[in-house]
């Protein structure tokens, strides 16, 4: 629906720092189109009077001012031709979007144990038997179990995550199941009863 007159945010230009508004915004670009220097600098002092009202959360911050000013250059495209009280060399880090991280690509043999689990049983081959490998084969053993059991629709059985574990450590782990004792798993959230009688 088009109504003459009306405009939308959707249809305007993009601002720059959309937290501070398309008012400061438009006092900026006003700024930027003043002709002489005398005036972009008072007038660029009293918008970054405002910005700094804004938040007063922020007043108490050690690089407060540097923050508002590098954020007036952001929103001017650095076209804002004033004596800056600060450097503000590095304000374009600010809007520089960082690198994409590389997404892991290694495949595992079944995908309920996760990557980490994996990782973990890596780690169990390569350690000497001891207290430190029984503890953190007591946590796989018992990680495992709580994986099945979530993936496999609660089927999951202490025979199962037993081989598992030999499998995927070369056999270097073997879970005594007349001794170990699995965490018990719960894995039933609370019911809450309402004993409201309907009227």
């Amino acid at each position: 629906m088009n109504i003459e007159g009306l405009d939308y945010n959707t249809q305007r230009e993009k601002l720059i720092l959309p937290e501070y508004g398309r008012e400061i915004q438009s006092m900026v670009d006003y700024a930027v189109s003043l002709p002489t220097k005398d005036e972009r600098q008072k007038c660029a002092e009293t918008i970054i009077g405002i910005m700094d009202r804004m938040f007063p959360q922020d007043i108490e911050a050690v690089d407060h001012k540097q923050k508002l000013w590098d954020h007036l250059a952001l929103m001017s495209a650095f076209k804002l031709d004033i004596d800056y009280p600060v450097d503000i060399s590095q304000a374009g880090k600010i809007s520089a979007k960082p690198e994409p991280m590389a997404y892991p690509m290694s495949r595992i043999p079944v995908r309920h144990y996760g990557n980490m689990m994996f990782e973990i049983f890596e780690r169990l081959k390569t350690m000497e038997p001891g207290e430190e490998r029984d503890e953190l084969m007591k946590l796989a053993a018992n990680q495992m179990k709580r994986n099945l059991n979530h993936w496999s629709h609660g089927s999951a059985d202490d025979e199962k995550v037993a081989e598992d574990l030999a499998r995927f450590t070369d056999g270097k782990i073997q879970l005594d199941l007349s001794r170990f004792r699995f965490e018990k798993i719960n894995d039933k959230e609370p019911v809450v009863k309402n004993n409201k009688k309907k009227r």
